[in-house]
C-alpha cells in the first residue's frame, strides 16, 4: 500500500483553558498550609515596595486620634486605580479542568504538610558520637561511612565487603568499626536485620544473657509467628512465660532510626479552629501570624506627577500597584472560602463533633461541593494539607471525608465508623479467645451493617490490628 505523507494548513476553531501565571498563584495560595502562606507573604512584602505590614489595632487608634472635629473639612477620600478583576477560581473548573503539570505533588496522607523542629539529624548526632570515640583517622573515615550508608529506619544497608574495598582495608578492621558505632545512641542503631537490632537493644539493656535474648537469638521464627508452645516446649518453660517473655521483647524498638535519622518532629499548626459556643459550632481562620497587608502611599506622588519619575518607573509602580491589590483580594477571598468550606462539613458531620468517630457520615467533595455552591477542584484544593482543631482533637479535612457502607434500614455508615467500631470490637474481646474475622462480620451484622469478610479483615489491618491467631495470649 502506497502511503503519502503530506503537510497542510488549516484554521480550526475550539475553546481551550489556558492556565495564566496569575491563575497558577492564586491557586497555590488557595491550596498551601497557613504556615507556608506566611512565608509567602513576607516573601511578598520585601520584593513588592508597594505592600506594607500594618498592625489593625494600631491602625484603629491612629483613626480615633485623627479623626476630625465637628465643622473640619474631611480630607478627600483617596481615588483607587481601576480595580483589579476578582478571582474567581470555580469559572476555571465547570469544564472539569483538573490540576496541571505545574502544581506540586504531595501525599497528605502519609506526610505532615509543616517545617519540622530545628534540631540535628541523626547523622550528625552519630559523627559526634564518632569523634569522641575513635582516634584513628582510618577508622574514623570508616565510621563516618557506616553511619552515611544507615537508612531511615536506623539499619546499615551497605555490605561490609563492600566498605572494606573502598578503604582497601580488612573486613576484620570495618567489623570493629560497626562494633564500635553499634553502641552508640540509640541502641539498636547501625544493625544489619532486625534480629541483630533486638539482640543490641537487649545486650546495652543488660539482658544479653537474658531469656529474651535466647529468645530472639535461637527461636526468632518462632517469635516472629507468635508459636508460643514450640518455644516454651524447646526451652523447657511454660507458654504463659514466653508470652511474658515476648512482651517485653515488644517494648524493644525495632526502628531505632526514627528516632535520631529524621529531621526531628514534625509539629502541627491547625490552619482551622472550630469551637463550640452554647449549643452550635462557630469556625475561624488560625491566621493570626499572617501579616496583615496594604497598599502603601509612599508613592502615590511619583504617580501623580508631582515628584520626579520617568515614565518606566511610574509603569513599575502601576504594576506593583495592581499585583498588591490582587494578593490582598485573593487572600480575603481565600479566607472566606476556607470558611465556607469548613462550616459546610461541620453542618454534614455535626454528630461526630458530639459522639466521635463513631459517628462519622459518608461524605465526599462533591456534596460538599453541591451545598456551598462551588466546584469539587475548589474544595480539594481547600482540604489538601490542611489541619482542623476541634474540641476531639486535630484532624486534617480530609479525614472528615470518607465512603459509605450500607445498613439494613436502608442508611449509610462511614467507613471511619466503622474502622472505630472493629477497634471497639477487638478491645472488648478475650484475650484467650480472640475474635476471627467471620465473628466481627457477625457483631456487625447485628447492629445492622453489611460488610464482606474481607472488607473486615482490609480494615483491620489499616488499623494496624493482627489476625486472631497472633492476639491469642495464653
Amino acid at each position: 500500500m502506497d502511503v503519502k505523507l503530506r503537510l497542510h494548513q488549516g484554521l480550526y476553531q475550539r475553546q481551550q483553558l489556558v492556565m495564566t501565571q496569575r491563575l497558577q498563584q492564586a491557586l497555590k495560595l488557595l491550596q498551601i498550609p497557613t504556615l507556608e502562606l506566611e512565608q509567602v507573604l513576607r516573601q511578598e512584602l520585601q520584593i513588592n515596595p508597594l505592600l506594607e505590614e500594618f498592625d489593625p489595632e494600631d491602625d484603629e487608634a491612629a483613626e480615633a486620634a485623627e479623626t476630625p472635629d465637628e465643622g473640619e473639612d474631611e480630607p478627600a477620600a483617596h481615588e483607587s486605580e481601576e480595580p483589579e478583576e476578582k478571582v474567581d477560581w470555580d469559572e476555571y473548573f465547570k469544564d472539569g479542568f483538573r490540576d496541571g503539570t505545574w502544581e506540586r505533588e504531595t501525599d497528605e496522607e502519609d506526610r505532615l504538610e509543616r517545617p519540622a523542629a530545628s534540631v540535628p539529624s541523626g547523622q550528625q548526632e552519630l559523627a559526634e558520637q564518632l569523634a569522641y570515640t575513635l582516634d584513628e583517622p582510618l577508622d574514623r573515615r570508616i565510621g563516618e561511612y557506616i553511619i552515611g550508608s544507615l537508612n531511615p529506619d536506623g539499619y546499615l544497608v551497605c555490605p561490609l565487603t563492600e566498605i572494606a574495598a573502598t578503604f582497601e582495608t580488612d573486613l576484620e578492621r570495618v567489623e570493629r568499626v560497626l562494633a564500635v558505632v553499634q553502641g552508640f545512641d540509640p541502641p539498636g542503631v547501625a544493625a544489619r536485620d532486625i534480629q541483630e537490632c533486638l539482640l543490641l537493644q537487649l545486650r546495652a539493656s543488660g539482658r544479653g544473657d537474658g531469656p529474651e535474648a535466647v529468645v530472639v537469638r535461637d527461636h526468632f521464627e518462632a517469635l516472629k509467628n507468635r508459636r508460643f508452645a514450640d518455644i516454651a516446649r524447646e526451652m523447657h518453660i511454660t507458654p504463659r512465660e514466653v508470652q511474658d517473655i515476648a512482651g517485653r521483647i515488644g517494648e524493644l524498638d525495632p526502628k531505632p532510626g526514627l528516632s535520631v535519622v529524621g529531621e526531628g518532629a514534625a509539629y502541627i499548626t491547625p490552619d482551622l479552629v472550630v469551637e463550640k459556643v452554647d449549643d452550635g459550632y462557630v469556625c475561624y481562620l488560625n491566621d493570626g501570624n499572617l501579616p496583615r497587608l496594604r497598599i502603601s502611599n509612599a508613592y502615590d506622588a511619583v504617580t501623580a506627577g508631582k515628584q520626579g519619575g520617568d515614565d518606566d518607573t511610574v509603569q513599575f509602580i502601576d504594576e506593583k500597584r495592581r499585583y498588591a491589590e490582587w494578593i490582598i483580594k485573593t487572600i480575603e477571598q481565600r479566607r472566606r472560602t476556607m470558611i465556607k468550606v469548613m462550616e459546610a462539613i461541620v453542618r454534614e458531620q455535626s454528630e461526630f463533633f458530639e459522639q466521635g468517630a463513631i459517628a462519622l457520615r459518608p461524605l465526599t467533595l462533591q456534596q460538599v461541593a453541591t451545598v456551598i455552591g462551588m466546584h469539587e477542584s475548589t474544595v480539594s484544593r481547600v482540604t489538601k494539607q490542611k489541619y482542623v482543631q476541634t474540641p476531639r482533637g486535630v484532624f486534617p479535612l480530609k479525614y472528615f471525608f470518607s465512603a459509605g457502607l450500607d445498613t439494613d434500614e436502608g442508611d449509610e455508615v462511614a467507613a471511619k465508623a466503622v474502622k472505630q467500631m472493629i477497634q471497639e470490637i477487638v478491645a472488648a474481646e478475650s484475650p484467650a479467645r480472640p475474635l476471627s474475622d467471620k465473628r466481627i462480620v457477625d457483631l456487625l451484622s447485628e447492629k445492622g451493617l453489611k460488610i464482606a469478610r474481607r472488607t473486615v479483615a482490609k480494615y483491620r489491618e489499616q488499623l494496624g490490628i493482627l489476625n486472631a491467631r497472633m492476639r491469642k495470649q495464653f
